[in-house]
């Protein structure tokens, strides 16, 4: 198995992928063009032609990004290749300078296993007022915000204070909450 970067030529499987764990409500489903917009995030573990998973960074501050779109193929789970995926995404963001690291998942044991702690989502303002007010579950998020501390600031306590500062959020995005909740309820 190796880890690479993912190429245009994955999106097929990676949808298919993403896309089966999203027809359970485990992950968000993708579309083709986010997927080839946000290709640059994306790696891939793979045994000769066969994607066994996928996992992307997307960075969110100078100090903060996200693990997300991390799937393994049923066929390969407890296999490592989720380990894998995450150790890349983790390294990749180290050599950019970021110093955590933060994702919203089902299975915290698995982060937790990887040196993730679980933390409460309200400090990650960024994260849910960019991508969560797309979600089906924006009013009634049951996933689990984890956060790992993997640069030059090592105390949970700094980062949460100079990684993800605590934002005021624009107007624009509490109109668009209040938007999406009027629309909702009809």
């Amino acid at each position: 198995m190796r880890i690479r970067q993912a190429t245009m030529r994955d999106i097929p499987k990676l949808l298919a992928l993403i896309n089966n764990y999203a027809a359970d409500g485990i992950m968000l489903p993708r579309t083709e063009f986010e997927l080839a917009e946000g290709i640059r995030d994306f790696q891939v573990a793979e045994s000769g032609r066969q994607i066994l998973g996928c996992g992307a960074l997307h960075y969110y501050t100078r100090s903060s990004g996200e693990i997300r779109s991390l799937a393994v193929s049923p066929s390969a789970k407890g296999s490592g290749v989720g380990r894998k995926l995450v150790e890349a995404l983790e390294e990749e963001a180290r050599m950019c300078g970021v110093s955590s690291l933060f994702a919203f998942t089902y299975v915290a044991d698995f982060f937790a296993r990887l040196g993730f702690q679980q933390v409460d989502r309200a400090l990650l303002p960024l994260k849910a007022w960019k991508d969560c007010l797309r979600c089906p579950k924006f009013q009634n998020c049951d996933e689990i915000a984890v956060m790992k501390a993997i640069g030059p600031l090592q105390d949970s306590n700094q980062i949460m204070h100079t990684a993800l500062p605590a934002l005021t959020l624009p107007s624009e995005l509490i109109s668009l909450s209040v938007l999406k909740t009027n629309i909702d309820k009809r």
